[in-house]
């Protein structure tokens, strides 16, 4: 079975921090270096900045797969641009290749619909060309190169992706949820 469960408590915080150390290390250390990687955990993914961030309206989801901890999302609705950000969507080494990403991206894909809103978009770095791949395999659409300086030194040197769901201003009215459901 296959979940999406709203993080709120301080044991799902502990949950998506965790599975943000292993996930990061393994993925983004061969790509930006342990050094950023750790300062990014720290200063982004650990449970005090989850925890800041959730009180500041970002939205965390943890995906779990038959009670396990798999994978997890985070939301930044934009309301006035008719838009939601994917702030973060990452999935365990362990369970990729289970069609568990397009079921993040399906529920953001709900989330955005029941909030009328027409588009996803996000960040995603430009040597992680797997990703770039897959959001390109999922509809989405590079708009160009981003640059932003994170503090300690360190800039993420990024593409934009976007992906539009409907022409804008077009209703999609409020559906069923996608929230715990089975595979």
């Amino acid at each position: 079975m296959v979940e999406i469960v709203k993080v709120s408590t301080e044991t799902q915080i502990a949950a998506v921090a965790r599975l943000a150390r292993e996930i990061w290390v393994d993925h983004y250390a061969p790509i930006i270096g342990r050094a950023q990687v750790d300062y990014m955990l720290s200063n982004f993914q650990s449970e005090a900045a989850i925890a800041r961030q959730l009180n500041e309206g970002q939205e965390y989801y943890l995906l779990r797969r038959d009670g396990q901890a798999a994978g997890y999302l985070a939301l930044i609705a934009e309301p006035a641009e008719q838009r939601l950000k994917i702030s973060k969507i990452y999935v365990d080494g362990r369970y990729r290749g289970q069609g568990l990403g397009r079921r993040l991206l399906a529920f953001t894909e709900e989330v955005c619909r029941e909030r009328d809103l027409d588009m996803l978009w996000l960040t995603v770095n430009r040597d992680n060309l797997d990703s770039i791949r897959w959001y390109e395999s999922m509809g989405f659409r590079n708009t160009g190169p981003v640059m932003f300086d994170i503090g300690g030194g360190y800039v993420m040197d990024d593409y934009r992706m976007e992906k539009q769901l409907s022409e804008p201003g077009t209703s999609h009215g409020a559906r069923g949820s996608l929230l715990h459901g089975d595979e």
